[in-house]
């Protein structure tokens, strides 16, 4: 089993971590290896804000703003590290922004295993309020960007238990594409069960060869009568 196949089937989300967190120099070692996600053009259409101490009692207060609370929130103080994803919007006419943001997820996504792996606990936290205007203008986004979220990063505590998540069932998530369908069996706009639609197109497969076949040997009957 290798490594990256390890680390995959261990993560798990930590809604709760300690008071320590990775320093600025470790988290740009795991940034740098995360953005090597599948990126069409290029175009690295993300990036990320670091979020420690007192920035985190700013976003609270523009949590509350957004929900019309009088009270800062106190959610974000739930990790030493809270690490906002942002999508990063660029001029594209082959790449729609919502492949943009998948490559913005995407990195997320990567930089949540390599920090799980690295022994940090890390939970992705959204809200209703992640695309509010508090927040967004809190977090300096610019007209061309949208908040997908934070990252919430602390220490693993001791004796936690391993993670709740079922295995998935691979079969039932894994398909192949349903039979092709023949054009000439199917009116306009109507639709037919695959499995059906898979057995008469072979029979009609069928009867078509036949027929061509057929055909072929009187052809083949004809000709040697004229010689």
């Amino acid at each position: 089993m290798t490594g990256a196949l390890e680390a995959v089937r261990a993560r798990r989300s930590w809604s709760k971590v300690t008071e320590t967190a990775p320093t600025r120099a470790e988290l740009l070692v795991l940034v740098s290896a995360a953005g090597r996600v599948a990126d069409h053009s290029s175009l690295r259409p993300w990036r990320l804000i670091e979020l420690r101490g007192d920035d985190r009692a700013r976003l609270g207060a523009a949590i509350a703003e957004a929900q019309g609370d009088d009270e800062p929130s106190a959610k974000p103080l739930r990790a030493p590290l809270l690490i906002a994803v942002v999508a990063s919007y660029r001029p594209s006419e082959k790449v729609p922004r919502w492949e943009q943001e998948a490559v913005a997820s995407g990195v997320a996504h990567v930089l949540s295993l390599l920090l799980d792996e690295a022994g940090w606990g890390v939970i992705w936290r959204t809200g209703g309020y992640t695309r509010s205007q508090a927040v967004a203008r809190m977090h300096g986004l610019g007209e061309d960007e949208e908040l997908l979220g934070w990252l919430y990063v602390g220490g693993k505590p001791a004796g936690a238990r391993p993670g709740r998540r079922k295995i998935v069932d691979a079969r039932t998530k894994l398909h192949r594409l349903p039979a092709a369908a023949d054009p000439a069996s199917t009116e306009p706009g109507e639709e037919k069960p695959a499995a059906t639609v898979g057995k008469k197109a072979k029979k009609k497969a069928r009867k078509r060869a036949k027929k061509a076949g057929k055909k072929a040997r009187k052809a083949e009957r004809k000709a040697r009568a004229q010689d």
